[in-house]
């Protein structure tokens, strides 16, 4: 589960990241802290997930020495060259598809840029991300993908519940 909340100062990332981790704590969950990279290392968090922006800013080493895994956002040839320079644990690619989550400066990207990005990315997961839905999965997963991240998929479904289910129906029965 990826944490995300924008324009919080410190205080305030550090605090929810703090209460995050500790709402998750003793699950399964693996919880993601989106942008706050220094509340990720001060709570002792597990898991960073890093934008373009937020990755100019990032200290690399302060995230590696406090053993952060590291998913960097890329949407372009360029973007991509610069998060394979940070050395991320994986790569988020998006948006696949048109998304009404956020407002993008990015075309959709398209099945195909899948194929062609696992190729040029080898070995580190690639992650699938922007407009998906649970009908496109085996499509996306086919590409080469690793991994698809949802949110309005869920979120504006009208049964959020049933299609989490059929979303965790559907990893059950590829494994």
């Amino acid at each position: 589960m990826q944490l995300r909340a924008k324009d919080l100062d410190d205080g305030a990332a550090l605090q929810i990241v703090t209460d995050a981790l500790e709402a998750t704590k003793g699950s399964q969950t693996k919880l993601v802290v989106n942008d706050y990279w220094r509340a990720a290392v001060v709570a002792g968090a597990k898991h960073l997930h890093l934008g373009q922006e937020d990755l100019v800013d990032a200290d690399l080493a302060a995230i590696r020495d406090a053993r952060l895994t590291l998913g960097i956002s890329t949407h372009d040839d360029d973007e991509l060259a610069t998060a394979l320079r940070a050395k991320p644990d994986y790569i988020a690619l998006g948006p696949i598809f048109p998304t009404t989550l956020k407002s993008m400066r990015f075309a959709p990207q398209g099945i195909p840029k899948i194929t062609e990005w696992k190729k040029r990315i080898g070995d580190i997961p690639l992650v699938a991300i922007g407009g998906i839905k649970l009908e496109q999965a085996p499509a996306i997963f086919a590409a080469g993908a690793d991994s698809i991240a949802v949110v309005s998929d869920v979120t504006q479904h009208a049964d959020p519940d049933a299609r989490v289910r059929a979303w965790l129906q559907m990893f059950a029965q590829a494994a």
